[in-house]
């Protein structure tokens, strides 16, 4: 009588190990395209929370220069800067216009990215990291240059 071996040979595990580089191929850059566009909901939010600020600073003083300022009686108005994004107020600040910037810190996932906003609410992309695009109309967070809505 003639005993079968068990288990699996070569090439049955070969196999598996191609799958799973394959699958692994895909999985790891769409994952990492997830995790960016996450990170960059902060700028998204921060810049917005920061405009309705702004919009409040300007009835309240009918100017947008001094925004930024803090001191003991005025807190900080622009979102806190965090890991992955920095806040200012643009160069161009003055009693009718100003600029508001997030700004992607060296050595985040958001690296590279530079989101702005002015008094009108025009939202522009005006640096990215290469294959993202930039944009004069509106806030690109996907590869391809498209605008979030």
């Amino acid at each position: 009588m003639k005993r079968q071996d068990s288990g699996f040979s070569l090439i049955e595990i070969l196999v598996v190990v191609a799958i799973i580089g394959i699958l692994t191929s895909i999985a790891v850059p769409a994952y990492g395209g997830y995790v960016t566009r996450s990170r960059l909901v902060e700028a998204f939010s921060g810049l917005g929370t920061a405009q309705t600020s702004a919009e409040e600073y300007w009835s309240n003083n009918h100017t947008y220069a001094g925004f930024d300022t803090v001191d003991a009686t005025h807190p900080r108005r622009l979102p806190p800067n965090s890991a992955n994004f920095t806040f200012t107020l643009g160069a161009n600040a003055s009693d009718s216009a100003y600029t508001l910037v997030a700004t992607g810190n060296t050595g985040s996932p958001v690296d590279g990215f530079v989101f702005t906003i002015d008094q009108n609410g025009t939202r522009a992309t005006t640096a990215a990291p290469t294959g993202y695009g930039t944009s004069t109309s509106c806030w690109i967070d996907r590869k391809g240059g498209q605008c979030v809505q």
